[in-house]
């Protein structure tokens, strides 16, 4: 009878299985679940964790539930933060780093009682270097104050201090550098350099000083401080082209139409706050690029509206694009008014190799005014309209026809041209 017992209690035991079972039945279950969840269009992926007792803890990992993982589309920046990273103007002040200190010491050794002087001369103090580099765009990097590094000082066994490192300011090509309102240099090409300040000499040690006169000088000067300037640093923007005109003439449409460029587009006056400059692309690979001068109003050039704080981004442009807005009463007087400030900030800058664009054609109005823009105005007249993008193919070629005529010379005058 008890034997008869003990063989039903065996029988109703978990049976135990091996190891190779126990994944085997594992990898069943696992194959079964997926099918059936791939039934009813679920994908799913289990993650088994294997106990000391048996398979515990399944996890699934369903598209059902499962939150979308995919990264956002970069929204672009607005023209209110374009603002707080594009600056043009920065006024540093830079102080070089000061010379090490000369050391005074004897040599100090057994069984050489006269060992003479061992002062080793102080370390120079670290320069700053203005340097071009075509992959910043802005002075925002720029810092108030720039401090180099000072010299060690010298020591003992002749032992010279490490000379302080140089320390490198990064400005974008175009950045023209000025004291007391006076131009220093101009930095117009990639890698060109302009030692501002010198670092101070650094001081000699009582070594120095030895002589037949003076076997055991006591002397050590001091290491000198390096120089100081204040300068002025502004950005002129590097471009062969420059859209002039008056507020809310198209010229950012007209920039975003020919170009790569994304200028801030709005129907309110003052809506391009910094240049952008576009880069227009031919098929023999050319680039010529195209600067969105911001709106310029009557008295610009007395500091009124955005003021002459953008009239200086015109200077670098070898040819001007003069766009005129149609569907003002009288578009032929902005030509006028534009020409006089510019001539007024520089002479001679609006005679410049130009071309009048006529913008907003797509208007009905805008047929009737060009013929009488016509009758005022001597000069080559495109129309176009940025909005539609209609006519634009004749300003792209008329714009390769005045940059071949930069290389060539014709109208530059300043030595070896600009490329992109």
């Amino acid at each position: 009878m008890k034997g008869t017992m003990l063989t039903a209690l065996s029988r109703l035991k978990t049976p135990r299985f091996s190891s190779s079972d126990m994944v085997l039945r594992c990898f069943l279950a696992k194959e079964a679940l997926r099918v059936e969840l791939r039934f009813f269009g679920v994908s799913f992926s289990p993650v088994w964790r294997r106990t000391a007792v048996g398979v515990r803890n399944v996890s699934t990992s369903s598209t059902l539930y499962d939150k979308s993982r995919g990264n956002p589309k970069k929204k672009e920046m607005s023209e209110k933060k374009l603002t707080r990273h594009f600056v043009d103007r920065r006024r540093v002040k830079l102080v070089a780093g000061s010379g090490g200190k000369g050391a005074s010491s004897f040599h100090s050794e057994p069984r050489k009682e006269w060992g003479g002087p061992d002062g080793g001369n102080g370390g120079d103090g670290g320069s700053i270097i203005i340097k071009a580099d075509r992959f910043v765009k802005s002075l925002a990097q720029v810092v108030p104050v720039y401090k180099g590094e000072d010299g060690q000082s010298g020591r003992s066994k002749n032992c010279y201090g490490r000379n302080g490192s140089p320390k490198y300011i990064c400005v974008p090509l175009g950045t023209v550098v000025k004291e007391q309102g006076k131009m220093v240099v101009d930095l117009a090409v990639h890698g060109q350099e302009y030692l501002a300040v010198f670092g101070g000499a650094g001081g000699k040690g009582n070594r120095f000083f030895l002589s037949n006169e003076n076997r055991a000088p006591m002397t050590a000067t001091p290491g000198t401080p390096g120089q100081e300037r204040v300068l002025q640093l502004e950005l002129h923007t590097m471009a062969h082209a420059g859209l002039v005109g008056f507020p809310n003439a198209g010229k950012s449409s007209l920039l975003r139409a020919i170009s790569n460029a994304r200028p801030a587009v709005a129907a309110y006056p003052f809506t391009t706050l910094n240049p952008h400059v576009g880069i227009v692309k031919y098929r023999d690979h050319e680039q010529v690029a195209v600067a969105d001068i911001p709106g310029i109003i009557r008295g610009a050039h007395l500091n009124r509206g955005l003021g002459i704080s953008f009239l200086r981004h015109i200077e670098r442009c070898r040819f001007l694009l003069f766009v005129l807005d149609l569907s003002a009463p009288e578009p032929w007087t902005h030509l006028q008014h534009l020409r006089f400030e510019l001539d007024q900030y520089e002479p001679g800058l609006s005679q410049r190799p130009q071309a009048i664009i006529a913008n907003k054609m797509d208007l009905p109005e805008a047929l009737e005014k060009l013929e009488i823009l016509k009758s005022y105005v001597t000069q080559r007249i495109i129309p176009v309209s940025a909005l539609t993008g209609q006519n634009t193919e004749e300003l792209i070629l008329h714009l390769r026809e005045l940059y071949d005529g930069y290389l060539q010379g014709d109208g530059s005058g300043e030595g070896k041209p600009t490329r992109w």
